[in-house]
């Protein structure tokens, strides 16, 4: 090519594949390498049928391997750390009220079932008003999205759970209520040297266990882990501006619920203040972390990626270049 003129290549067949040619001009030699649109769309090809199946698969793997420390201490496999306790401290002397106002039943049903069937109208109505498919190997896009949606929440009450229960067994802090369930035999303390380590509750085993999981509350960080993910999700989904106040009123709501349900564990007696505060903390830290960094509510996918100009100063991409 001689310097100061412009060749055009030919138009090349759909198939087709140039090697690199050489030019012998003036000031040297000039290489073009012009490749298929077919060769250039395997360079981007989406994982196989059977490569996604096998990350379904992985994806189950790891949300049952992020619920085994949950499941461990709830069996009681692993005891909770036998602490002493001083025979005037007044946080541990609270009465046993057995009726929780918010038992567990209550809590793992009504959070989950609440936000479940919240990311199932939202991603129902989104699918159906946008017309999106699905790219997965599942053919319903129903099925594929709520899936990864679904899964992310959960995969966030496990991991939240699981360090909750690591935490009871491992710090053992006794709860507000011990002394009423442990019913230690008082005559035989030694009082008189302050922190008491050698005793004997009159309690059953399992009971005496379970009095010994103050830190930190399962309550509080379940119930604000849950209702802040609601909350994320309502403000990725919900953009409807018909009424300005609606959005923040309800998660106004879901975050009170959230409050309350952590609350009432100190007005029961079964945590301190502190228990409460830190559960708190980590259920909305878990939410962060999965609405933002694994959830895809948040995530806008870019347009579909174009084919790669075959010369960065060509005015077009029909397979011609211009050098």
């Amino acid at each position: 090519m001689q310097k100061g003129k412009c060749e055009l290549l030919p138009d090349l067949p759909p198939r087709l594949s140039v090697e690199p040619q050489a030019w012998r001009g003036g000031q040297g030699d000039v290489r073009v390498t012009v490749r298929g649109p077919s060769s250039q769309l395997e360079d981007y090809a989406a994982p196989g049928l059977g490569q996604r199946k096998t990350l379904v698969v992985l994806d189950i793997v790891c949300l049952l391997v992020a619920s085994v420390p949950f499941l461990v201490c709830e069996v009681g496999l692993v005891p909770p750390m036998r602490r002493g306790f001083y025979c005037n401290d007044s946080s541990i002397r609270y009465p046993l009220k057995r009726a929780e106002t918010v038992s567990d039943t209550v809590l793992i049903s009504v959070g989950i079932l609440i936000t479940s069937l919240s990311i199932s109208l939202g991603e129902s109505y989104r699918i159906h008003s946008l017309r999106l498919g699905s790219r997965s190997f599942v053919p319903n896009p129903y099925v594929a999205v709520l899936y990864k949606e679904i899964g992310a929440f959960l995969f966030g009450c496990t991991v939240g759970q699981s360090l909750t229960n690591m935490a009871k067994i491992t710090v053992g802090r006794l709860r507000p209520h011990f002394l009423a369930v442990c019913r230690p035999d008082l005559l035989v303390l030694n009082c008189s040297r302050g922190y008491v380590e050698e005793y004997t509750c009159t309690a059953g085993p399992s009971e005496e266990k379970e009095a010994r999981k103050s830190f930190y509350s399962g309550h509080a960080s379940f119930a604000m882990y849950s209702m802040t993910y609601l909350v994320f999700y309502l403000q990725a989904r919900l953009t409807w501006r018909g009424a300005r106040l609606l959005r923040p009123l309800v998660q106004f709501v879901l975050l009170l619920l959230a409050l309350y349900t952590g609350l009432t564990r100190i007005s029961d007696y079964w945590h301190h203040p502190s228990d409460v505060a830190v559960g708190f903390l980590q259920g909305a830290l878990i939410a962060y972390w999965v609405a933002f960094h694994i959830s895809g509510m948040f995530h806008h996918k870019p347009p579909a990626s174009r084919l790669p100009q075959l010369c960065p100063d060509s005015p077009d991409s029909s397979g011609h270049t211009n050098c």
